[in-house]
């Protein structure tokens, strides 16, 4: 189980529910509990990718199934196109790239717009933006464009600024995830070991999008699961979804 910028913390209460299976987490490089020392601090799929593979090997099992969350659900779509041989099944939950949307232009310009509140006022400021980039429904256009700039109150959020701006999701640490553009070519070799999956309350917002359009390209369907882009997150997360019913429905597509 896998996500980004989410570490392996995220993953308890999903991993629980699977009592059957040796269920690995981990941190990804440079989030959670893992240092980077390559020098780096660009989250890049391709990297990850890598790193994922590593353990894969390291488990010394053969093939995985690799359920994958967001951003992690990116490096997942990079791991099985250059180590097809590491994964049986890949449940990839709404990756969030954006290279198959009509409206790519547009949806890079929103994301443009949550780095550069979150750089000129602090982390409340970013993430409200976040919060209502993410939630809009439907294609980038002018008219998401000419709305007032929303506040920190409206989502609870702190507008206090405690001066950093690093934070993996609002800086521009992990714009080579929401950029990245999957090889498709390879991707459709592997027809039937990819699962692209959607969350029924995420609808036409930004990640049902991306993961639909993505799911057009390859010319497949999507996968619906319960909830939302966290629908597998326990109680001990501020936004949490129904991790049982996930569970049951992540433990069916794996047959």
């Amino acid at each position: 189980m896998i996500g980004q910028p989410m570490d392996a913390s995220g993953f308890g209460t999903l991993a629980g529910l699977f009592p059957e299976r040796a269920v690995v987490t981990y941190d990804p490089r440079g989030l959670g509990r893992s240092t980077r020392s390559d020098g780096g601090t660009e989250n890049r799929p391709e990297v990850q990718a890598g790193d994922v593979h590593a353990v894969i090997s390291a488990l010394g099992v053969g093939a995985v199934d690799l359920f994958a969350s967001s951003g992690g659900a990116v490096t997942a779509l990079a791991l099985v196109a250059r180590y097809p041989g590491d994964v049986a099944k890949v449940v990839a939950h709404e990756p969030p790239a954006i290279a198959a949307l009509p409206d790519v232009e547009g949806a890079a310009r929103a994301c443009d717009a949550v780095t550069e509140r979150y750089l000129a006022r602090g982390w409340g400021y970013g993430m409200a933006a976040f919060i209502a980039m993410t939630s809009w429904v439907g294609e980038f256009t002018e008219e998401f464009f000419a709305q007032p700039e929303v506040e920190p109150g409206q989502f609870g959020l702190p507008a206090e600024d405690d001066g950093k701006r690093d934070d993996p999701l609002l800086s521009a640490r992990s714009r080579p995830v929401i950029d990245f553009v999957p090889d498709f070519a390879a991707l459709k070799a592997v027809e039937g070991r990819v699962v692209l999956a959607v969350g029924e309350e995420t609808g036409e917002t930004f990640t049902g999008r991306t993961v639909r359009a993505l799911a057009a390209r390859l010319g497949v369907g999507v996968t619906v699961f319960p909830s939302h882009h966290g629908g597998f997150l326990g109680a001990e997360n501020g936004y949490p979804g129904q991790p049982e019913a996930f569970a049951v429905r992540l433990r069916e597509v794996l047959g």
